[in-house]
């Protein structure tokens, strides 16, 4: 006897079987056309989707690498596109959906109080920037300290005024949200520090980037790290002949306004035959490097050698018998936007022996963020070190043989 079907799978299968029927208002307002139009507007509309695929649209799992490749990539998942593309072309604001339409009224009125709070808000801080410090208890000072905290408030009162609106969370999730509004910022530092902040950290402290390389970092930057099309997680190893040139960097401020940083490459684990131990070298370099919401990639090979490369790019190498190096990537915020004078420090700039302590202490910088990525010896690390001009590719680290003990040495007499 065969197995019974489920009741719910035999109920499924009999809705989808059904055809939906149209309403006679629906076949009143249907034009007379005839079956060929009919068919030739269906094979433009397919062709149309094959040969010019919408990123918004698409849902083809073959489309999809086309327009990655073409520099348009799917928006969303494909779930989502695909229930667009099969669906009436409806704003997000006129969804004909009663309880929708409600809850948005609800949200507008508490959008207009908010926007009243806020030219409120504006309205203070104009009066408190034109008195005169005299009048308050603490002059300058105590005016400053004011205006600071008014406008955080004012910065406070933005996000309240968009957070629950439901077009604003369908552009950011979209990727299309403005990293120049204070609400774009703070939805994308809150999904950052959700997830990809954690890892980031525990890859610092497990791989002891902290406190071999700085003494103590709190990462406010999202450093994503990328060899050309290669992305590369925080901790990840890279072969030599992709890290033979310089990657490009995404460093993701939070805050608004520009800031000047000093990205460091520094290579902890430099093998030192003479003291059985290990030194640093510095790879990489760079200063006045200016960074803002809005503007977050760097790409080294195009910083100008003249006024912001210390120490140009030195491809990351390890000798072979040696243990993975980890290639420490440090951004170090410059006091007060100030930048540095690159002819002073350039004299004193070293690559081994370089410690990114003494590099703070004497320029007055602060680390904001860091990451990392390992490389080890592999097939084209010796031709890599050949056009590199580096010595020690045709020397092979070994272990010392460590005697044991007498008494932990084994007896072949006591195994009889």
């Amino acid at each position: 006897m065969a197995p019974s079907r489920a009741p719910s799978a035999l109920l499924l299968h009999s809705m989808r079987s059904l055809t939906i029927e149209k309403s006679p208002a629906a076949f009143a307002l249907r034009a007379f056309t005839s079956t060929s139009s009919t068919y030739e507007q269906a094979q433009v509309e397919r062709t149309s989707f094959y040969r010019n695929p919408d990123p918004e649209t698409v849902y083809h799992p073959r489309l999809e690498p086309r327009l990655a490749r073409a520099g348009r990539p799917p928006v969303g998942s494909r779930r989502r596109r695909m229930a667009l593309a099969q669906s009436p072309r409806i704003p997000f604001e006129q969804l004909p959906y009663q309880c929708f339409q409600e809850a948005r009224k609800i949200l507008i009125e508490d959008r207009e109080e908010k926007l009243r709070k806020i030219e409120i808000e504006r309205a203070r801080i104009a009066r408190v920037r034109e008195a005169d410090p005299s009048t308050f208890r603490g002059g300058e000072a105590f005016k400053q300290k004011r205006l600071a905290s008014m406008e955080a408030e004012l910065e406070r009162l933005k996000i309240l005024a968009d957070i629950n609106d439901p077009s604003v969370k369908r552009r950011f999730e979209d990727g299309k949200g403005d990293m120049n509004k204070p609400i774009y910022r703070y939805l994308a530092e809150r999904k950052w520090r959700e997830y990809p902040r954690k890892v980031l950290v525990q890859r610092i402290t497990q791989m002891k980037v902290v406190p071999d390389v700085v003494p103590n970092v709190d990462p406010i930057l999202d450093v994503k790290i990328a060899f050309g099309k290669k992305a590369v997680a925080p901790g990840d190893f890279v072969a030599s002949d992709i890290s033979e040139k310089p990657c490009q960097l995404t460093l993701q401020a939070f805050n608004r306004g520009e800031k000047l940083v000093t990205i460091a490459v520094v290579d902890p684990d430099v093998p030192n035959l003479e003291t059985d131990s290990f030194d640093s070298r510095c790879h990489y370099l760079a200063s006045n490097i200016t960074i803002s919401p809005t503007k977050p990639l760097v790409d080294l090979t195009r910083l100008s050698p003249d006024s912001q490369v210390l120490l140009p790019w030195l491809p990351p190498h390890a000798q072979k018998g040696s243990p993975y190096h980890r290639l420490s990537i440090v951004i170090l915020q410059q006091k007060d936007n100030i930048p540095i004078d690159v002819e002073v420090a350039r004299q004193k700039a070293q690559r081994d022996g370089f410690t990114v302590r003494s590099f703070m202490s004497r320029h007055l910088l602060t680390p904001i963020s860091a990451s990392l990525f390992r490389t080890k010896w592999d097939d084209s690390t010796a031709a890599v070190m050949e056009r590199a001009g580096l010595a020690g590719a045709d020397i092979e680290l070994k272990r010392k043989k460590v005697e044991p003990l007498p008494y932990k040495r084994r007896n072949p007499s006591s195994f009889r």
